[in-house]
């Protein structure tokens, strides 16, 4: 099948060489050059402009872009429209919020164009492991693009979830499972780590993926973490966040739905870029005043 595929970066790049494996026609585009002559070399067509993606692809076309959620979608979008014809489809393929994929969703199919979008997970093993693929969109277009999504995808790795806004809801909800999963280990493995036993943190990880009920492909990545930099010496304990778990807690509380779990673990990611709290400071002054508990002065 035929494809422009927008975004060369780390996850785009390899979901392009996935594809040019199973013999798609792909015609890549990236804002910089040099990583359109590397996908080249990898069989990709490389484009140098929107306008010479757009007429190197056969129409009906369809377009993938894998660009930062945000604005970067909205002006690639804002380029592409008017550069496209009735009946072409655009595939989102990022972390676009599910409320601005619904708002663009009618922005772009009032234009007579399709627009599907596709939440994305697997990472940068995605290019080994296959990517799992949670589609929103027309049902038709899901069948046209099949060919493409089972490429990308393992076996049983891509559905259509229903309607535009879909596939990225379900992206968003599955990235705020991942905040607290991922929080859970890191409290578990803090507590193993400050034990007064000589732990082994990688044959443990190990250890808990043979049959355990905690094994998981997370823990799997626990184990090469630990293989190689043991007591994590080499990492600096700053947690970022790309935006889906606040949409995910935000999303709970406009629902009214209990989510302390994924909740707090979006807490614990702010606590990590602090190199020190004035809220600690707060509760130190105030147990010193009131109970005339100790503090720790600074030198």
């Amino acid at each position: 099948m035929e494809l422009g595929f927008v975004g060369l970066g780390r996850m785009g790049a390899n979901m392009v060489q996935r594809l040019l494996k199973d013999e798609h026609r792909i015609i890549a585009y990236n804002r910089t050059p040099e990583k359109i002559q590397d996908i080249e070399k990898h069989g990709a067509i490389g484009a140098y402009s929107l306008e010479e993606l757009v007429e190197k692809l056969s129409p009906p076309r369809a377009i993938w872009i894998m660009v930062p959620a945000g604005d970067p979608v909205q002006q690639m979008m804002d380029q592409l429209l008017p550069l496209l014809s009735e009946g072409d489809i655009l595939i989102d393929g990022g972390n676009s919020n599910y409320k601005d994929t619904i708002l663009r969703s009618k922005q772009i199919t009032s234009q007579g164009i399709h627009y599907m979008d596709v939440g994305t997970s697997g990472g940068i093993w995605g290019l080994k492991v296959g990517y799992c693929l949670m589609i929103g969109g027309e049902r038709t277009i899901f069948e046209h693009l099949e060919p493409i999504f089972r490429t990308l995808a393992p076996d049983d790795g891509y559905g259509h979830m229903g309607p535009h806004g879909a596939g990225h809801f379900v992206k968003m909800i599955h990235n705020g499972i991942e905040y607290g999963m991922l929080q859970a280990y890191a409290e578990g493995f803090e507590i193993l780590e400050a034990s007064d036993f000589d732990l082994d943190l990688q044959g443990i990880s190990h250890l808990w993926n043979q049959g355990s009920v905690v094994r998981s492909w997370l823990l799997e990545l626990a184990e090469l973490a630990f293989e190689s930099d043991p007591h994590l010496d080499r990492i600096h304990g700053y947690v970022e966040d790309s935006g889906e778990g606040r949409w995910t807690v935000l999303e709970a509380i406009e629902k009214n739905v209990p989510a302390p779990v994924i909740t707090l673990s979006l807490q614990a990611r702010f606590r990590s870029r602090q190199d020190e709290s004035f809220g600690a400071k707060v509760i130190a002054a105030l147990r010193n005043e009131f109970g005339g508990h100790a503090v720790k002065e600074k030198s």
